[in-house]
């Protein structure tokens, strides 16, 4: 799981970057053709994480309903606020590290199997994050492609 771990780590490293380089107005702009922004992508990301490793696992997720609520699969983006920004960039690497350490003190023990939408097949915890570095690898391209066009 080492590899898994340092891979999600340079991923979400470079999420913050992108973050960082984009106004308030600019991560929340929706450009033409585009069904979401930069701020969306950011908040789906971390509750997709937490949906398919913590609630899949059976234990409580490490965020809010309303975050959940608010950038789960299928949501459309609203408004976010600096502090919602603030927060999703804190949460980028709280939970790599809280999801780190739940693994390595064994907090991981069942795991309820799951199909995507997409159709991959999620049977253990393990499965779970190599999909889970697979998914945000595909939102890290959206972004690449949404800052070309605000």
């Amino acid at each position: 799981m080492e590899a898994t771990f340092k891979i999600w780590e340079t991923s979400r490293n470079i999420y913050l970057k992108i973050i960082e380089n984009y106004s308030l107005e600019q991560l929340n702009k929706i450009p033409e053709g585009f069904s979401n922004n930069l701020a969306w992508n950011l908040g789906h990301i971390i509750v997709s994480q937490q949906g398919l490793v913590y609630r899949l696992s059976g234990l409580p997720m490490n965020i809010s309903p309303e975050m959940m609520e608010k950038y789960k699969n299928g949501s459309k983006p609203t408004a976010t606020t600096q502090e919602e920004i603030e927060e999703l960039k804190v949460l980028l690497f709280s939970l790599l590290e809280k999801t780190k350490e739940d693994y390595a003190s064994g907090k991981f023990i069942s795991y309820d199997e799951y199909t995507t939408g997409t159709g991959f097949h999620l049977a253990n915890i393990k499965d779970a994050m190599e999909f889970n570095n697979y998914h945000e690898g595909i939102h890290l391209g959206f972004m690449m492609n949404i800052r070309k066009f605000i």
